[in-house]
């Protein structure tokens, strides 16, 4: 039986026999034919009388239960949260009048065990428009989750948008309710999880065990999310209902908080390292709920070191349903501390100093012997923990709480100079997610870095100098030198308002040319190096198509005082003026909200209107606020004029990587002051380069007959693949077919290793595809009988299923569009840019082509900074670079990039042995580097000076004469768009075999022709 690209209903069978023999469900049956429900009053009525619940009690409980599901005054997040709400805290019943109310508890948290777990498939949802989930999970007779499967060839997105549509009003949005968990899955790309209203890119994936190669992916999360245990705490420790969107964690907020949980139980402080984007904000919520559920003695202090900060927190808390209390003052928040109540609080860690102290350490060990008195066991989260750590306000707060358990919070990585005052104040990490394990989880984009420079040059140098003869008549030297001094600082101002024009032309090109902006779903934020520059900034872009539709973010709010004494008198603005005066015209029109002042309001107008309207707010004009704590998902474009370094720089450059649809694949930071060129660590988002071997490759073989060269042809092709496959363990089933060519899908280096296979599997599936195209209309004049016809189409219906399996489970199908879009961009701005030009020498340049443009010291120092002190770590990462390219050049010379492979395993074995010194070693490991990028050796004859031509010459046993004769005959007959095109490849491939005389050799160098692209 063929066990490849199987229909989804033996997938189906399979998945429930999972849920029913591993993890314990019951089986209900088929539901096709009949009236099915939310709430299984049966299921949820005998469970219900198991834990001892009276009839009356029953009947009331599911009555009110029904009553807040089916709420048609409300929208289904509304009455879904209204049902988390009665089945995480119970059901209040009360069965007479005057008698004590009852809490009904629907679910047993305490014990999973106790709970009724159950599985039905083709459950029909009869509504306005007939549904059937293939599987839906019970918990006590109450729908809880709901599975679509798909077959291997089919995306999971088609499973995803089916369970999206079924919650729409159309269909059958009175079932979901009380669904607490959706997935969606198949056998080749695995299982995306998410609940009610979730939109399909936000649909996410579970990861644990990643050595664990042992089943589907599918198959495998089935079993570690839908576990008892496992579910029931994800339902009652891990849902957020978050401004009208229900959340579920995604798996490294679950084993942050997991790992959390242990160190609070042993009241240990420590570190959680989520990079910036992740949701440290959830993961705060998360946690504290926990705490103050589990430990009625516990209270919660979130603290953080920015106003709008502390609001960010304050909302996010109030918005999932749990009441805070933010203290606005130092006595406020002390108060509170030594009262009982409220457990959960935020404030700034601001709060925590007094004015005017002069000897700080008398001041601190004042504390210290009488702390503030704090009713509770007190936990102190402290948000950015990088910045607060080793601070003076910190060391008072931590005087005061002497007794209280401080974890720190931080998006960015440690510096040497925090670390150790980290580790001291909080103690060890607790968990880490770093930025490239959310770019590869899809939890945040990846950044492109360029950097730009503005030329800078005066213009009539021979007028400055008659000017500054003219007015420097009857002046002394010293005068001179004194007027020199200003004219040089003259000079610089002048000059800079000419490159903010420059600067401000170049971004309001970038947003004409840019794919991601000019559809004006995109916006972009400028950092600039002052208050003043900003305002300038602002001005000049008034005077572009971005008037009305940019704003100026700053610290500043206008008083009179400002510019009182700034008059001198000449006609002219100080820069204290024209911010005054930039300001005034801004605000003139501002209509004050509550207690905010004019600038607040103008400022929480424009951050809504950058964050909804993107179109209508294009650019933010920024100095030091909104480069933390704001998330803008349609922000893909950050332009800095500013000096920054270390979190600053960071933090602020995550601004732009925020998700926010398929339209955005990255985040794009420009660079006007050359930040990165030190520590340069090119963010290289193009050089993981898709195979196209799979689509080019056909291989022909040129023979009189047609149909006898068409059977002949057909039957290699066939022989050619099986026996490709022949290394498959049985039983050859699709997860045996996905470990051969794929290896563990979630281990990139193992993606990486089983390359090769995959590249030459696509390639046998196209040449089968085609020979069987060539004859298909005549394969009994081939003479085939009508079994071996029947068969041949078996299995070319079974390698086309595989071929898509195997893509799928390896990520292979993404769409080349949004990679050719930004490639023009880049083009674009290379052609237009007159006035900015690009000087980062190493951005979006591999490693290897690094090492032989630079020297590998370069190199080393470029984009292995952080690594220099492991020399093993170096020596690996350049190892693997050089693998990456061996592999994939391998089809463009096989032997020449064979010898390389040699090479390298015997430098890699002299390594390890430790026989070779490791400056000999990088010497080596350059010169192999270099062979490997520029695909010739110092022996290589300079007659060939092409790749196309050195490959010839390579797998023509070194023969120069007929490797040149080759490619004059080839560029000489190739008619244009050959590739694909039979006709055309057969004109090539009679010149070759009019030279070659051979049919294998002409097959072998035909291959060769066709990966060169100078043919």
């Amino acid at each position: 039986m063929n066990k490849i690209g199987q229909p989804e209903i033996v997938t189906q069978s399979r998945v429930i026999a999972l849920f029913c023999n591993k993890l314990g469900y019951c089986y209900l049956g088929n539901w096709t034919d009949r009236d099915n429900s939310n709430i299984e009053e049966g299921l949820l009525t005998d469970w219900l009388e198991k834990s001892g619940c009276s009839a009356q009690q029953i009947s009331r409980a599911i009555y009110l239960l029904k009553a807040e599901a089916d709420n048609h005054g409300r929208k289904l997040y509304a009455n879904n949260k209204a049902v988390y709400e009665l089945l995480r805290y119970g059901v209040q019943v009360k069965t007479e009048a005057g008698e004590v109310t009852d809490t009904i508890h629907l679910i047993n948290w305490n014990e999973p065990d106790k709970n009724d777990f159950a599985i039905a498939e083709e459950v029909t949802l009869k509504g306005k428009h007939k549904r059937r989930p293939d599987l839906v999970l019970y918990v006590n007779g109450i729908a809880i989750g709901v599975i679509e499967l798909k077959n291997s060839r089919i995306s999971i997105g088609d499973g995803i948008r089916q369970l999206i549509s079924n919650q729409d009003s159309k269909f059958n949005e009175w079932f979901f309710p009380t669904v607490q968990i959706v997935f969606a899955g198949n056998d080749s790309e695995g299982l995306k999880y998410g609940t009610i209203g979730t939109p399909e890119k936000f649909f996410l994936q579970w990861k644990e065990d990643q050595e664990d190669n042992s089943l589907l992916k599918l198959d495998k999360y089935l079993l570690k999310m839908c576990n008892k245990s496992r579910l029931i705490e994800l339902m009652h420790d891990f849902v957020v209902f978050d401004s009208g969107m229900k959340k579920l964690p995604r798996v490294h907020q679950y084993f942050g908080i997991k790992e959390a949980q242990k160190f609070v139980k042993a009241y240990k402080g420590g570190i959680i390292w989520h990079t910036q984007g992740s949701g440290k904000s959830i993961v705060m919520v998360l946690l504290a709920k926990w705490i103050l559920e589990n430990n009625p003695h516990a209270r919660v202090v979130i603290i953080t070191d920015r106003d709008e900060l502390d609001k960010q927190i304050e909302r996010v808390f109030t918005e999932t349903g749990e009441e805070i209390e933010r203290s606005t003052s130092g006595q406020k928040l002390m108060s509170q501390l030594s009262q009982a109540k409220p457990r959960l609080l935020c404030s700034l860690v601001h709060k925590f100093g007094r004015k005017k102290v002069n000897d700080f350490d008398k001041y601190i060990k004042d504390i210290e012997a009488q702390p503030t008195k704090t009713v509770g066991e007190l936990f102190v989260f402290v948000d950015e923990c990088h910045r607060t750590q080793s601070g003076k306000l910190h060391r008072v707060m931590k005087a005061m709480l002497p007794n209280a358990v401080f974890i720190g919070f931080t998006g960015t990585p440690l510096l040497k100079k925090d670390k150790k005052n980290s580790l001291e104040v909080f103690g060890g990490y607790i968990h880490t997610y770093k930025f490239n394990e959310a770019v590869e989880d899809r939890v945040v984009l990846d950044l492109i870095y360029e950097a730009r420079d503005i030329d800078q040059r005066l213009k009539s140098e021979d007028r400055i100098d008659a000017w500054f003869d003219a007015k420097t008549r009857g002046l002394n030297d010293w005068q001179k030198d004194e007027l020199k001094k200003h004219w040089g600082t003259m000079q610089s101002v002048l000059s800079s308002k000419s490159r903010m024009d420059q600067v401000v032309g170049d971004i309001v090109f970038t947003f004409e040319v840019a794919p991601q902006l000019c559809n004006q779903f995109g916006n972009a934020m400028l950092v600039a190096s002052s208050i003043f520059e900003a305002c300038k900034y602002y001005t000049l872009f008034q005077k572009t198509s971005f008037n009305g539709k940019c704003a100026v973010i700053t610290s500043y709010n206008p008083q009179a005082g400002d510019v009182s004494k700034e008059d001198i008198g000449a006609n002219t603005e100080t820069d204290k003026e024209f911010v005054y005066n930039t300001y005034t015209e801004i605000l003139k029109d501002v209509s004050r909200k509550g207690n905010m002042s004019a600038t607040e309001s103008y400022e929480e107008d424009a951050k809504k209107m950058f964050i909804k309207e993107p179109m209508n707010m294009k650019l933010l004009i920024v100095v030091d606020k909104l480069l933390t704590g704001f998330d803008a998902p349609a922000c893909t474009y950050l332009f800095i004029d500013k000096s920054m370094q270390d979190h600053g720089l960071f933090q602020a450059i995550c601004r732009t990587n925020r998700l926010n649809g398929e339209d955005k694949n990255y985040g794009y930071i420009i660079d006007y002051k050359d930040l990165f060129k030190k520590v340069e660590k090119a963010l290289n988002v193009y050089t993981s380069e898709l195979d196209h071997s799979a689509d080019d490759v056909d291989p022909q073989i040129m023979f009189k007959d047609r149909v006898k060269t068409g059977r002949e042809r057909l039957d290699n092709a066939r022989e050619a693949i099986a026996l490709l496959c022949e290394p498959v363990e049985p039983p050859k089933g699709e997860l045996e077919y996905i470990h051969y060519f794929c290896g563990n899908t979630e281990i990139p280096t193992d993606l990486q290793k089983h390359e090769p296979q995959r590249v030459a599997f696509y390639k046998a599936t196209v040449s089968l595809l085609r020979a069987y195209a060539n004859i298909s209309d005549e394969l009994e004049s081939a003479g085939y009988s009508p079994e071996e016809i029947s068969r041949i189409k078996g299995d070319i219906k079974k390698y086309v299923a595989l071929r898509e399996i195997i893509r799928k489970a390896s990520g292979e199908t993404l769409d080349l569009k949004p990679y050719e879009a930004d490639m023009r961009h880049l083009i674009d701005m290379y052609i237009e840019a007159d006035l900015a030009r690009k000087i980062s020498p190493f951005d979006e340049m591999p490693l290897l082509e690094l090492i032989v443009n630079s020297g590998i010291a370069t190199a080393i120092g470029a984009q292995l900074n952080d690594l220099k002190g492991d020399k093993n770590a170096v020596a690996e990462t350049i190892e693997n670079n050089v693998r990456s390219k061996i592999i994939k050049e391998h089809l463009n010379n096989p032997a020449y990039y064979e010898k390389m492979s040699v090479l390298l395993d015997e430098i890699i074995a002299l390594r390890k042995a430790k026989a070779t010194e490791y400056e000999e070693y990088l010497k080596k490991i350059a010169e192999l580097a270099t062979m490997v990028q520029t695909g010739m050796t110092d022996e290589t004859p300079k007659s060939l000076n092409t790749f196309g031509k050195r490959a010839l010459y390579d797998n023509l046993g070194q023969d120069e004469d007929l490797a040149l004769k080759i490619d004059e005959t080839v560029n000489n007959i190739r008619p244009d768009g050959w590739r694909g095109v039979q006709s055309k490849e057969r004109v090539i491939q009679a010149g070759l075999y009019g030279i070659l005389q051979d049919k294998d050799e002409v097959e072998r160098i035909f291959n060769i022709i066709q990966e060169q692209q100078e043919y």
